[in-house]
């Protein structure tokens, strides 16, 4: 479990990295089922990436 904000933003980046990856795959094998999944994927990370307001500070 990630101790901060920043870590757990390392672990979302790490996230959207591996599916730049599959995402690169499946447009070679215009697999578009793969394809939605994936942009599904990418809007639930961006989401937590992105929110406001931040996480709380944890004391």
């Amino acid at each position: 479990m990630p101790v901060n904000e920043k870590e757990y933003n390392g672990y979302l980046f790490d996230q959207l990295s591996i599916l730049e990856r599959l995402e690169r795959v499946a447009q070679a094998e215009h697999a578009e089922a793969v394809l939605k999944e994936i942009a599904f994927e990418r809007r639930q990370i961006e989401r937590k990436l992105y929110q406001l307001p931040p996480l709380p500070e944890a004391d």
